[in-house]
């Protein structure tokens, strides 16, 4: 199987380095500062207490990169999508398969799904159609991944030591297919417990119910999960956002089950993770807000759900995204190798 990971930033890089020790044949497409890094010096990870890790991988330029690949594993920012859309297909073999490792709801979540609003739109996800109309369906697998990684530099990787890693990766139309196999077990060669599931859309809502939480508060408050929740008011506000999230999902028929009072114990002292919306914020980089929040809320108001606390976290994160593109600069310190 050949593979591109098309988007090394931390979790391709990541991803990159893990097949490349399994010897798959695996291409990192990269560019500019981390290009360099990665054909220099290799895939660097750095975990507590341990010494730092480097692999060896084949990065190259999208020029370089070539075609004919059997699965390209695509870990852009949903809002990078569409721009490349075209690319990704084209980089594919004839019967090549895109493995969609994004945060938040794809804008195909109400293609090929039993619901009242089969067919419906995501008007967030794919404003201008491109999305629906450049990438064939039947190309696609959903996937899910637990993995918190931190930029931390050109070729560098920060793994945080918060969850046990896990792939989930399951069919558009949640049928269990020769190629979920196969990719399942390409992952788990490489050392990461991979599900194959008949049901990625309830397994992308289980995600992104800590995403809606953690990853929007972690970038407002510039603070870590365990800061967050040392406040009564802001474990307050954490309770507000997950019920909100919860009715939503359970209006279409995903019955996420999170516990607030665990999940605020879960991240009590967690004070290293930095979430990929901080990241964001201190690099200055546009936010991922439509697939982890506004999706969330254009399928609210849809469904007739109200989620007032997500409609006012989305307006202040909307201001703070304005801010990274007119200013062309982050706020707070870069993440450290701390």
């Amino acid at each position: 199987m050949r593979i591109l990971v098309y988007g090394a930033g931390a979790i391709g890089s990541d991803l990159g380095g893990m097949l490349t020790l399994a010897g798959a044949d695996v291409t990192l497409l990269a560019r500019g500062e981390q290009l360099k890094a990665l054909q220099s010096a290799g895939v660097k990870i750095h975990r507590p207490d341990e010494p730092v890790q480097t692999i060896p991988v084949r990065a190259q330029d999208a020029s370089a990169a070539g075609r004919g690949y059997d699965l390209v594993v695509v870990t852009l920012k949903s809002m990078q999508l569409a721009d490349v859309a075209a690319d990704l297909v084209d980089r594919l073999a004839p019967t090549g398969s895109l493995l969609m490792i994004q945060n938040g709801l794809p804008w195909w979540y109400f293609e090929r799904h039993k619901s009242p609003w089969q067919g419906a739109r995501i008007g967030c996800l794919d404003p201008d159609g491109v999305l629906a109309r450049t990438i064939p369906l039947d190309r696609v697998v959903g996937a899910v991944i637990y993995k918190p990684a931190t930029s931390i530099g050109p070729g560098e990787i920060f793994l945080p030591k918060v969850m046990p890693p896990k792939l989930i990766v399951g069919e558009v139309g949640d049928q269990l297919s020769e190629r979920l196999a196969s990719i399942q077990a390409c992952f788990i060669k490489a050392g990461l417990d991979t599900e194959a599931t008949t049901n990625i859309r309830l397994a992308k809502w289980q995600k992104l119910m800590m995403n809606l939480i953690w990853n929007p508060l972690c970038a407002i408050s510039q603070g870590a999960p365990g800061h967050i929740v040392a406040s009564p008011q802001a474990q307050a506000l954490v309770q507000q956002l997950i019920e909100e999230g919860r009715r939503v999902a359970h209006t279409v028929n995903m019955p996420v089950q999170v516990d607030s009072a665990a999940e605020i114990e879960r991240v009590r002292n967690n004070f290293t993770q930095s979430p990929s919306m901080l990241q964001d914020v201190r690099m200055g980089r546009p936010l991922e807000i439509d697939a982890i929040l506004n999706a969330v809320i254009e399928m609210a108001d849809l469904a007739h759900v109200p989620v007032p606390g997500l409609k006012i976290i989305s307006g202040l994160l909307g201001v703070i995204n304005q801010g990274l593109i007119r200013n062309r600069q982050g706020y707070g310190p870069l993440p450290s190798k701390n």
